[in-house]
């Protein structure tokens, strides 16, 4: 069963949903723009019927008790603190960290800065924002595809635009490729007032603070062939930034919101992750990079 949480810290209080056996070993899933952590929901239920304790927090801005008003402090810096301290209130010293979208940028960040906490790393679509930055300099695919990053940066019109006519531009995000009761729930959610303005006030923090490295940590990226925000010069660069165990997985006819529209699929692969990479486990030899899942 997938319950409520609230995570009380010093940047304030996060709501999360939760599931499986306390003394199971722990999970935290990072969720993106423009959703919230009810996107992992059948990955948690997945997570806890194999003995994971999977929890899922509404990140900063999301959550209404931890919404700051100023775009600088949604800097990537306070994020990965966030995480920190989410998993230092839930006595996790170490975790296994999963991310999707924004969550996944924060999930990179955070294995760079905390290797000694994350367990192993799986990001779904957000590539390394090194191979990121590399593809944005030399890809012109990429940089038609980033353009939104530039343009949501405005503010009112982003709001007002997002949220007119009954919030049809936001609807729209969605592409009928989530549910539609979860597209209609995050919608409200983000119709409330300051709800979207705080979301996307993490496009408008700046550049983070400092450069990001390798990761040397058993990692799992998850891409899809039908992604309109990262194109496959990022998600093939991204396997140069990481010397740890390296698992590379292609979604074909897959959009970008891989968690709802591959569920099944998607839970899997995370499975396989955790069991491979178990506390008692040996490291295996680096997967060949471009392997396919139908």
């Amino acid at each position: 069963m997938v319950t409520e949480l609230k995570i009380s810290t010093a940047a304030g209080v996060f709501d999360a949903i939760v599931s499986g056996p306390p003394e199971g070993r722990p999970v935290l899933l990072l969720h993106g723009f423009p959703q919230t952590g009810a996107v992992w929901r059948e990955q948690i239920e997945a997570l806890a019927a194999h003995g994971y304790r999977a929890v899922a927090p509404d990140q900063r801005g999301y959550s209404p008790g931890a919404r700051p008003r100023r775009p600088e402090d949604y800097r990537m810096g306070l994020l990965v603190d966030d995480v920190v301290a989410i998993t230092e209130e839930l006595g996790w010293s170490a975790f296994d960290l999963v991310g999707h979208d924004w969550g996944g940028a924060v999930a990179w960040w955070t294995a760079h800065a905390h290797p000694g906490r994350v367990r192993t790393l799986t990001v779904v679509s957000t590539p390394h924002p090194g191979a990121l930055a590399t593809t944005l300099r030399t890809d012109q695919d990429q940089r038609a595809r980033s353009r939104y990053m530039i343009d949501w940066r405005d503010t009112p019109a982003t709001e007002e635009r997002m949220l007119a006519h009954d919030a049809q531009e936001l609807h729209g995000f969605y592409a009928g490729k989530v549910p539609q009761d979860s597209a209609e729930a995050y919608v409200r959610r983000l119709s409330r007032p300051g709800a979207l303005t705080a979301a996307l006030n993490w496009y408008r923090a700046g550049r983070p603070d400092s450069a990001i490295g390798v990761i040397d940590l058993p990692t799992l990226y998850v891409w899809s062939t039908e992604d309109s925000a990262f194109g496959p010069a990022a998600a093939r660069e991204t396997g140069q930034w990481v010397k740890g165990p390296y698992r590379f997985e292609t979604l074909q006819g897959v959009s970008h919101w891989i968690p709802e529209e591959a569920p099944e699929t998607l839970s899997r692969l995370v499975l396989e992750q955790l069991r491979t990479h178990g506390e008692a486990s040996t490291e295996p030899q680096r997967t060949p990079q471009g392997s396919s899942t139908p």
